[in-house]
């Protein structure tokens, strides 16, 4: 698995509880892998700009056909705006019925990136099948 860098958010400095989400995308066809993930890079360039944003690692697996993000909200607002997002929204029908996804949250008690990637981890490993 490859994991890109942390990137912070505007919101990289919240004190207490924060919203963890993980999505794990299988790709049905090899073919759909670059696209998707280059579709994740895009967002991932628009980081610094959403609000509630704390950080967020994207990772892949393409040997397994396999992507997705950790990612870490202020709220469950925040995430609610950026899947609601337009050019979120955009991506996911670009590739809704090319694969499967699979998605988890949590809330962990604070922003510990190194902790939070630990506890998401084993999740990637069990839907990378």
């Amino acid at each position: 698995m490859l994991r890109s860098s942390w990137t912070p958010g505007p919101a990289a400095d919240v004190a207490g509880p924060v919203l963890v989400a993980v999505t794990a995308f299988r790709a049905d066809a090899a073919r759909d892998l670059p696209g998707i993930f280059r579709s994740g890079l895009a967002l991932r360039a628009a980081w610094p700009r959403l609000a509630g944003a704390v950080g967020m690692w994207l990772w892949t697996a393409p040997l397994k056909r396999r992507c997705g993000s950790v990612s870490i909200w202020e709220s469950r607002q925040a995430l609610d705006r950026f899947v609601a997002w337009p050019e979120h929204v955009a991506i996911v029908r670009r590739y809704r019925g090319r694969g499967r996804l699979t998605s988890y949250t949590w809330t962990a008690f604070a922003c510990e990136p190194a902790a939070i990637w630990a506890e998401a981890r084993p999740l990637l490993s069990r839907v990378e099948a």
